[in-house]
């Protein structure tokens, strides 16, 4: 036993000497190799450095969701959804004390109807008036052109002569009160582009996050388009339950949408060049239409049929309109021209049924009078048979004068 112990110590002694040299053997040949390698650096002059390797990544592994649909962020693969408040800020500074302790018991019952978590943030952003700008401007083109034509109406009016005073002050009233704010609005673009110069004006936006985790529905044989369906009951539910107690403290608040959720995140990302290009800029520009789906040939064939029906139909409409009034006024011309006529025959007319009123003789000398104004129009002037006492052929003609008039 003595022996073979003596034996296998020896075996172990020389092994361990064998590992031994085989390490001191690679630690000599890899300090020989370094020296090797800053001896050529130093001859050649030059700093070089190991060239690093990267690993090509997916963007999206470095977001915190995966897409945003039907007004929430889908995160983790559908592991949890978010929907977002957001709220406008009350003034507490300038509150009263009795207003103060609204807003701090309005604040404490929204804690006390918390059942699930929440995250609240801030976010500070530069303001762009640059969409202000553009809209003041909109405004004083309008305000302009009713200046202008204040202005020549003024003119007119001053140069007819046929307004009183009083009538020409009324108008200059308005012409100086247009006048003036246009000037005003002037003067409101220029204090707004020199604003929008300084970078430092800034505004803060409120948002309460709230998540959903679909684990919250337990031992479930739902798919995801049921889980997200019910993901967004419930979110929409919590998120009305918050925004209505914090109405409370009078804090208004509003579900952000799918596009205003793509801002809030765009904006989250991009600091520093959110202003000079913002989501509003990249949806005008068409962004998401990068290609397009023709329609059936067809279908655009019958859309122009359509078109060039509803075209046609309203040009005869507008047609038909012209010469209804055409038919119209040629109508009402014809009875000015017979105007004198008609009421030459409905004033005899008159004067036959009155006869007994007026009394026979002046009703008589009346008609004939009448009769004498219709044949002077006419170009035939007639002549006053009949005198003072007249004789009784004068009185048969006159009769048979009369007759033919009523005829």
């Amino acid at each position: 036993m003595i022996d073979l112990i003596t034996i296998l110590i020896g075996v172990i002694v020389m092994i361990m000497f064998v590992l031994l040299g085989v390490l001191c053997i690679l630690y000599f040949k890899s300090k020989n190799k370094t020296e090797t390698t800053n001896t050529a650096t130093v001859g050649n002059g030059k700093d070089k450095k190991a060239p690093k390797s990267y690993s090509v990544e997916s963007v999206f592994d470095f977001m915190e969701f995966d897409k945003i649909e039907d007004n929430m962020i889908c995160t983790k693969n559908g592991a949890k959804y978010v929907m977002v408040v957001e709220c406008q800020g009350v003034n507490y500074d300038l509150m009263s004390e009795l207003e103060k302790n609204a807003v701090e018991e309005g604040f404490i019952q929204f804690l006390n109807t918390l059942r699930h978590p929440i995250q609240i943030y801030t976010q500070t952003r530069t303001i762009n008036l640059e969409s202000s700008i553009h809209t003041y401007r909109n405004k004083i083109q309008e305000i302009e052109q009713e200046l202008e034509r204040e202005q020549r109406k003024y003119n007119e009016m001053l140069n007819s002569g046929r307004y009183t005073e009083e009538q020409l002050n009324a108008a200059f009233y308005e012409l100086t009160k247009t006048m003036n704010l246009y000037e005003y609005g002037k003067d409101i673009i220029y204090t707004t582009e020199r604003m929008s110069l300084n970078k430092n004006v800034l505004n803060q936006k409120y948002y309460v996050v709230i998540p959903y985790y679909p684990e919250e529905l337990g031992e479930n044989n739902f798919d995801k388009q049921e889980i997200r369906n019910l993901a967004f009951s419930e979110l929409y539910t919590r998120a009305q339950s918050i925004i209505r107690t914090l109405s409370v403290c009078g804090v208004n608040g509003r579900v952000l949408d799918s596009n205003s959720l793509v801002d809030l995140l765009y904006v989250a990302y991009n600091r520093d060049n959110a202003e000079i290009y913002g989501v509003d800029k990249a949806i005008q520009a068409g962004y998401d239409e990068l290609y397009s789906t023709a329609p059936d040939v067809l279908d655009k064939k019958m859309t122009a049929i359509d078109n060039q029906i509803e075209k046609e139909a309203f040009e005869k409409a507008n047609q038909k309109v012209i010469e209804a009034k055409s038919d119209k006024q040629k109508a009402i011309e014809k009875k000015q021209a017979q105007k004198a006529d008609l009421i030459d025959q409905l004033a005899k007319a008159i004067l036959e049924q009155n006869k007994h009123i007026v009394g026979e003789e002046i009703a008589e000398r009346a008609i004939n009078k009448v009769n004498q104004d219709t044949a002077k129009r006419r170009g035939r002037p007639r002549k006053n048979t009949k005198e003072e006492g007249g004789t009784k052929e004068n009185e048969q003609e006159k009769q048979n004068e009369r007759s033919r008039v009523t005829a």
